[in-house]
């Protein structure tokens, strides 16, 4: 089973949503890299759920620990393990559940893959393993940090409705004014009625999410396997429910000639950098120094409330099920900090193996 990514950076995740506590080890990180739970705290709370009305209603709290790697306040080289406890499992909603599959989730696949699956709110497979994520993440960040390399990710489009602006500082301004993290006040506000619309009908919708790094130096990734676009892509595809990612110009560059869409380069006080930047910031599999632009589509949150058919596993017969629980009517707002993170998390992987941070010491 693929709990581990990255190389040289590498974070397993583990833990279940039912389970005891999720969490994840974090091996590779430089010792002398001032890091505490609060530096994690700070991001797992932009994912917990219960902040508006818009999320889940599970009151998880989503309080961090760290159990090693950290002495004095700094990492020691050695594998930090941070973990977070379940508090507010409700596994009754799923007793209905066993030994039949839910549309639109990996139920079925899990089953065909191990022979056991723990059903009670997706076990493994849930949206809360993405805690994991979180906290490699977290620590990602602070390596960013010394570089100056700023990952950022915010919502652009739920259902048919899409942002038109992009706000930087809005990006990162998460407030009960903007729960469904979009840039464009205006789209924002018509994203959270549709979102409530979708709930109060039992159903839910799906969404993109543009992730954006600025600051990253040219020339990291490799030119055929190992290429940066490739592997973020990988990390963006390994959160639950994206279905499609794409870089730059992505699924439009087809519409286009390469006289409209080649990014042309001149000098800026003696830097090099491109006139446009249709490439994401990436062209053969290394990044050229522009902001690096990513999108990712999100698929509507598959547990709705209204019947739907499936297959009793046991007495092998067509029946109908009613999913009951707490859910999300759409994942998109709470998916921006794990955007966020397992971009970070490639981005200090290609950084330490291309020299920019040294695997020993910060």
């Amino acid at each position: 089973m693929g709990n581990t990514t990255g190389k040289m950076f590498a974070v397993t995740t583990f833990g279940s949503s039912h389970g005891r506590a999720l969490g994840a080890v974090v091996d590779g990180c430089p010792a002398g890299l001032e890091l505490s739970e609060k530096d994690i705290q700070i991001e797992l709370d932009k994912r917990k759920p219960g902040t508006s009305k818009i999320t889940t209603s599970r009151g998880e709290t989503d309080q961090v620990e760290i159990l090693s790697g950290i002495f004095e306040g700094k990492t020691d080289g050695t594998p930090i393990t941070a973990v977070v406890y379940n508090k507010d499992a409700d596994s009754s909603a799923y007793a209905n559940l066993k030994n039949k599959p839910r549309p639109g989730h990996g139920d079925y696949c899990w089953i065909s893959r191990y022979g056991r699956y723990d059903y009670r709110g997706g076990g493994r497979g849930s949206g809360r393993n993405t805690i994991g994520h979180v906290i490699g993440g977290a620590v990602a960040k602070k390596l960013l940090e010394m570089l100056e390399i700023k990952v950022v990710a915010h919502v652009t489009q739920i259902g048919e409705i899409k942002a038109n602006t992009v706000n930087l500082n809005l990006i990162e301004k998460y407030s009960h004014e903007n729960t469904v993290r979009c840039a464009d006040q205006k789209a924002a506000a018509k994203m959270e009625k549709l979102i409530l619309d979708v709930k109060a009908k039992g159903n839910s919708v799906g969404g993109i999410v543009e992730t954006i790094v600025l600051g990253a130096p040219s020339g990291l990734g490799e030119p055929v396997f190992g290429k940066l676009d490739a592997d973020l892509a990988q990390g963006l595809m390994g959160i639950g429910s994206v279905k499609g990612v794409e870089v730059g110009f992505g699924f439009k560059v087809p519409e286009y000639t390469a006289k409209e869409i080649n990014d042309e380069y001149y000098l800026d006080s003696g830097k090099v950098k491109t006139t446009t930047n249709t490439s994401g910031g990436i062209l053969g599999g290394m990044s050229n120094g522009m902001p690096i632009l990513l999108r990712m589509a999100v698929k509507p949150t598959p547990s709705i409330s209204t019947l739907q058919k499936t297959v009793d596993l046991e007495a092998m017969e067509d029946v109908e099920i009613e999913i009951k629980g707490r859910h999300d009517p759409c994942i998109c707002p709470r998916v921006v900090p794990v955007a966020e993170a397992a971009v970070a998390m490639v981005m200090v992987d290609h950084l330490i193996r291309s020299g920019y941070i040294h695997p020993l010491k910060v």
